[in-house]
């Protein structure tokens, strides 16, 4: 694979599988060091034994507010400084509101919203500084559909990708590149809490992506010029409608 990110330094959250994990071999596959984060410590310590020298992993659990905030700074302490950052880690929760419990909806809304703001916010204030990055955050096909099978999970991507484009806004002057993936159904761990009749039916259609897939976008969005930047790609399995 052509080194198109030779040089550079990135970090994903939520690494270990899944998203995360096809997104930081991608990036490393170009040439990037990547830092790998997730909760998951032997989890992460398999993934990054796949990669080889480009992996650095970091155990963090970002619901541990403690934890979450030391991750621009146990970032930079492995790697110096931070040229993108892919926030990825998340949650879902789906079915019917009535048979969801509160708990489980701040843990979801948590990590998937508060959790995002926080780390995008902290690797901003480097960034800024550097007067360069860039910035990706896994969204979904929920953020742009009123899925009724999820409406907790729905309600948290709608709220990122409202946080996306209004940072992209603030921050394309200071030389930073804020954009989104929002892929349809996805072959990950988060698939193991749909409604079984919608997973059964997505699967007897082959209408789920791979994560690698998934990565090819993102390191499409990571590779433009510096003066081109693609916003918000919404991708969905050709078979897949909603």
């Amino acid at each position: 694979m052509s080194q198109l990110l030779k040089g550079k330094v990135a970090a994903v959250t939520g690494a270990a599988s899944g998203i995360g994990f096809a997104s930081a071999q991608a990036m490393a596959q170009a040439g990037a060091r990547v830092v790998l984060i997730d909760r998951d410590a032997a989890a992460l310590e398999m993934a990054c034994a796949t990669m080889g020298d480009h992996a650095l992993p970091l155990v963090l659990d970002l619901l541990d507010p403690v934890q979450c905030n030391s991750l621009l700074e146990r970032t930079l302490a492995l790697t110096g400084h931070l040229d993108i950052f892919h926030a990825n880690a998340g949650l879902y929760v789906g079915g019917d509101l009535l048979d969801t419990t509160p708990e489980a909806i701040d843990r979801m809304l948590n990590l998937n919203v508060n959790v995002v703001m926080k780390n995008v916010h902290a690797v901003l204030a480097h960034m800024v500084g550097r007067g360069t990055g860039d910035i990706l955050v896994t969204s979904s096909l929920a953020a742009h559909y009123p899925t009724p099978w999820e409406p907790v999970y729905a309600s948290s991507k709608w709220a990122i990708d409202c946080f996306v484009q209004t940072v992209r806004r603030q921050m394309f002057k200071h030389g930073i590149r804020v954009g989104s993936v929002s892929p349809g159904p996805v072959v990950t761990g988060l698939l193991a809490d749909w409604p079984a009749d919608k997973l059964a039916e997505a699967k007897a259609a082959g209408s789920l992506l791979d994560p690698s897939e998934v990565a090819e976008v993102l390191l499409f969005m990571l590779t433009r010029p510096r003066g081109m930047t693609i916003r918000d790609v919404v991708l969905m399995p050709t078979h897949f409608d909603l």
